[in-house]
């Protein structure tokens, strides 16, 4: 019983355990380890990050899509490609 309980934590989802100011400035990556920039803010239900040098991108996250964090990297659900299809926004609208 107890080997069971275990195994079943282990692949819930910690959204709800998630300290969300100590995800702000750490990295964000989505499935197949696509690279979804930093962490800026954590703006109500979304996450809002940015990724690029130059030309920079802005993406407003819902967390309802965060699958784990690990103290370092905040792990969500989606690809880059649906990121920039769904979530891509306007960097002024985080100022």
């Amino acid at each position: 019983m107890l080997k069971y309980i275990i195994c079943s934590h282990l692949g819930m989802s910690s959204f709800d355990n998630i300290d969300w100011n100590q995800a702000v400035k750490k990295e964000a990556r989505g499935i197949r380890d696509d690279d979804l920039g930093e962490v800026q803010q954590i703006y109500q239900e979304n996450v809002i990050t940015k990724v690029g040098l130059i030309d920079k991108v802005t993406y407003s996250i819902p967390k309802s899509l965060v699958d784990r964090f690990d103290g370092h990297t905040l792990r969500f659900k989606i690809t880059k490609e649906e990121a920039e299809a769904r979530f891509k926004t306007k960097d002024e609208v985080w100022l």
